[in-house]
């Protein structure tokens, strides 16, 4: 007799979130408040639980698994910048979208009662100190990303310079990263309730009706994304990273589809390694890009910045010159890096970009009502802009499909 048919834990979320939104648009939001968003904010604590223990683990293991470490520099390099890169075309492209498209001409919006708070940008100086840290232990415990980031690539370049004496020390953080992965794996396996609880308190709060006056906003976020992938990513993995379109679009599903249900990049970090793994990417370069680019590498959300600052300028009648559009592509490039990979983040750091224009931030408020839909789309594409990048690099040093994925491996 033939086995049963297993579903996958991709679609095992889908089918979460399409019962969620069934869910959400019956019940009211008081039901959903008590007993479903408590499902969703388990499983985000969770995510947070067990990130950043995996992306010390991993970075160091990654830095100190490169033991040449001129190799190790140029490495680093490389993905910063193709990181750097890849995220101004992505601003770019929401911008020349969203000016094409016009998503805020023609609406009527009340934003009488609408309020943010507002976030002063920090001066470029400050900005730069503050990804050293002071203390990286009280850096883990606040979940700093970026100065998490620097102490693990500095800690692994120095683990790195030992040679043979850091063995040991770089077997633990590679055993440590391999348990983190298999933890973070039993933390999946609830990934489609929490999933279910996510959407379905989103929709009973905000009613399917939000979306409909603002669904050009949600469509052209979607085009430019799209473009992006098909236009920019998918060719420089063809050109630079030498794997076919078919290949890639089908090793970065699985990450993709958890990302886009979850709306975040964390939790499809596991996923993301294995599948540049699979993709050819060296087990070295992948732990060290992927964890980097989970933090600093966001292309849809850098797409995001771009579509929502042209949309709320037309909603408020504001005509952005063209040095405010150069500004919203160099502000969304920064703020893109202290994005952090959690559902949410990525609106309000809208609130810098937004600030160094003079668009109001009550405009902010007002796409709150539907940033579950942008962020879905633009938490997927920014673990694909991750994948794209290690498999770029790792064939800019010659070493794709060097090491082949063995199934059950840490990475």
């Amino acid at each position: 007799m033939a086995g049963k048919a297993k579903i996958s834990l991709a679609w095992q979320m889908m089918i979460g979130l399409a019962v969620g939104v069934v869910v959400g648009a019956f019940v009211d939001s008081q039901f959903a408040t008590t007993y479903l968003q408590p499902l969703g904010t388990l499983f985000i604590r969770l995510i947070r639980m067990v990130v950043v223990p995996l992306v010390v683990a991993t970075i160091i293991a990654g830095s100190a698994g490169i033991s040449d470490t001129a190799k190790l520099g140029r490495v680093a390099l490389k993905v910063l910048i193709v990181y750097a890169i890849t995220t101004a075309i992505s601003v770019t492209f929401g911008l020349l979208f969203a000016n094409a498209i016009q998503p805020g001409m023609g609406l009527d919006l009340s934003t009488e009662g609408l309020a943010a708070k507002a976030v002063s940008a920090p001066a470029l100086s400050e900005t730069l100190l503050n990804i050293v840290p002071i203390n990286p232990m009280e850096a883990m415990a606040k979940g700093s990303m970026l100065q998490i980031i620097f102490f693990a690539v500095m800690f692994g370049f120095g683990l790195a310079a030992l040679g043979e004496r850091g063995k040991p020390v770089l077997n633990f953080f590679e055993l440590v990263g391999d348990v983190m992965i298999r933890m973070t794996g039993y933390v999946m396996l609830y990934a489609p309730i929490g999933v279910f609880g996510l959407i379905s308190f989103t929709v009973a709060k905000h009613g399917l009706q939000v979306l409909i006056p603002l669904l050009t906003l949600v469509l052209t976020s979607l085009i430019a994304t799209a473009v992006l992938v098909f236009v920019i990513l998918v060719p420089m993995v063809a050109i630079l990273g030498k794997t076919g379109p078919a290949k890639f679009l089908k090793g970065i599903f699985e990450p993709w589809l958890i990302a886009f249900t979850t709306c975040s990049s964390a939790a499809a970090l596991p996923a993301n390694l294995k599948a540049a793994r699979i993709l050819g990417s060296t087990k070295a370069i992948a732990s060290f890009s992927i964890p980097l680019g989970n933090t600093v590498n966001m292309n849809g959300t850098a797409v995001y910045m771009g579509v929502c600052s042209v949309f709320a300028a037309e909603v408020f009648g504001i005509d952005l010159s063209m040095t405010d559009q150069i500004t919203i592509v160099l502000m969304g490039v920064l703020a893109a890096v202290g994005t952090a990979g959690v559902p949410g983040a990525g609106l309000i750091m809208t609130t810098v970009v937004f600030t160094q224009v003079g668009i109001p931030l009550e405009a902010v408020a007002l796409i709150a009502g539907i940033d579950r839909l942008l962020d879905m789309i633009r938490t997927s594409i920014n673990v694909v802009g991750d994948v794209a990048s290690a498999i770029i690099v790792t064939n800019l040093e010659g070493d794709l499909n060097s090491e082949p994925y063995e199934e059950g491996e840490g990475v």
